[in-house]
């Protein structure tokens, strides 16, 4: 009696790059429900927290510029420091930090291990935050736009969700199940990816050990395309910081991200104060405020990879923030709600920064050295806009000063976005900014 033959090799390895592909998948749209989680996780229940963590003005300051801080550090830190480190591993290892700070956060028993347990929970997102972009460039290079749309889009809803349940969550079952509960999507998120590397580990030694019985070259593939993470070596970093384009992106994701996370930190209070609203509506102008992005991380993406120039999505952007702010200045009691609306329409750049930064590379190392150079620079900027806010909100006593600073933040959004707009690749000032190039 006869046996089917087994199918063959390449037949296995397309089935398997298949499935790989579909735990990926699901692997990133888990990855993104975490990224934003533990933002506007804190903010609403201040109140309840300052209970058992005493918590003053400044401490509340501090815990709002780490987000953007620890982005910013391992942002620049995650591609030099991982460069020997697959995707998956390290995605693995940002989850697990932001499941252990979730847990720390809620058990903290004084102002210092929460805002210790704070910084692991943005370190681990900080490091996510470099890693999905090569992710999604790997897994599905022919569907860039579409899978970043997606995974911005989660982010954002996944950002309004927090402030709507902290309070009645803290309300009946206390704050530190409020803070810590987050905890529970870290763990699920880790299942596909631990798969993944799980089958690339048996993958890569079945491969090893069927070439050396064959006495042959070690090269083997896997069927997962579970690789390193693209080396970006020490001359490469180096380049990128004499490029346009990066300096660009990083300023135009920085001025995105003072806006949000100034935002983020102070609207409620902003409001309370001159527009009359209360605090439960000012918690709802602020999910409002979230919600804004939900629709823009859906299209932007797709409209960028589809536009030759995208001039016209920064500019959309500018003007939103603009009439926003001024609402807020001329007539902040009048129509607070479309003020907010305008203002939320405004980080449409985030979105748009993050895409470009897979159409704006040809390789693999580009992206991870533009994706890296981006989020550090444009988080570090970012988190001076809760602080000088708050300064200048002390120093003048009112709203006005911080205002008109942020109005004057989007000089930036339009100088940069002028650049950002044309249609250029890193690599292309790669040769021609290096400070070793030949003349």
């Amino acid at each position: 009696m006869s046996t089917s033959p087994p199918p063959p090799n390449g037949a296995s390895a397309t089935a398997a790059r298949a499935g790989g592909r579909a735990l990926a998948l699901v692997g990133i749209v888990l990855v993104a429900v975490n990224l934003r989680t533990a933002v506007a996780a804190l903010s609403p229940i201040f109140t309840q927290i300052s209970v058992d963590v005493p918590v003053d003005s400044v401490g509340v300051g501090l815990l709002g510029t780490l987000p953007p801080l620890c982005f910013a550090v391992f942002g620049l830190l995650a591609p030099v420091l991982k460069r020997h480190l697959r995707l998956e591993t390290l995605l693995i290892a940002a989850l697990c930090a932001i499941l252990i700070g979730h847990l720390a956060r809620g058990l903290a028993p004084n102002y210092a291990v929460l805002a210790l347990a704070s910084v692991l929970t943005f370190a681990g997102m900080g490091v996510a935050n470099v890693v999905l972009p090569p992710v999604v460039k790997k897994y599905f290079p022919a569907s860039i736009g579409t899978l970043t749309s997606m995974y911005v889009t989660i982010m954002a809803l996944f950002s309004v969700i927090p402030p709507l349940v902290a309070v009645p969550i803290a309300d009946s079952l206390g704050w530190r199940v409020s803070v810590s509960m987050w905890a529970a999507l870290a763990a699920v998120a880790i299942i596909p990816w631990l798969t993944l590397w799980m089958r690339d580990r048996r993958a890569t030694s079945a491969a090893a050990r069927a070439a050396t019985a064959a006495a042959a070259p070690a090269a083997s593939e896997s069927p997962f395309d579970a690789e390193l993470l693209p080396e970006v070596s020490p001359t490469l970093v180096g380049q990128v910081w004499y490029s346009r384009l990066a300096w660009s992106m990083g300023l135009l994701f920085g001025a995105t991200s003072l806006n949000v996370y100034a935002a983020f930190a102070w609207l409620p209070e902003i409001l309370i104060d001159i527009a009359g609203v209360s605090p439960a509506q000012a918690g709802i102008l602020l999910s409002l405020y979230a919600g804004m992005g939900i629709p823009f991380s859906l299209l932007v993406p797709i409209l960028a990879s589809r536009m030759r120039s995208v001039a016209p999505l920064i500019a959309l952007g500018f003007v939103c923030f603009a009439a926003g702010y001024a609402g807020l200045l001329l007539a902040p009691a009048a129509l607070p709600w479309l003020w907010v609306a305008l203002v939320g329409a405004g980080p449409l750049t985030f979105p748009l920064v993050l895409v470009l930064v897979g159409l704006r590379s040809r390789t693999p190392e580009g992206t991870v050295a533009l994706s890296g150079f981006t989020q550090g620079i444009g988080y570090a900027l970012g988190a001076l806009g809760p602080l000088v806010v708050g300064v200048l909100h002390e120093l003048s006593g009112g709203w006005t000063a911080p205002l008109a600073f942020l109005l004057l933040t989007l000089a930036v959004v339009g100088l940069a976005g002028r650049v950002v707009a044309r249609p250029r690749m890193l690599e292309d000032d790669w040769h021609r900014s290096s400070p070793n190039r030949a003349d």
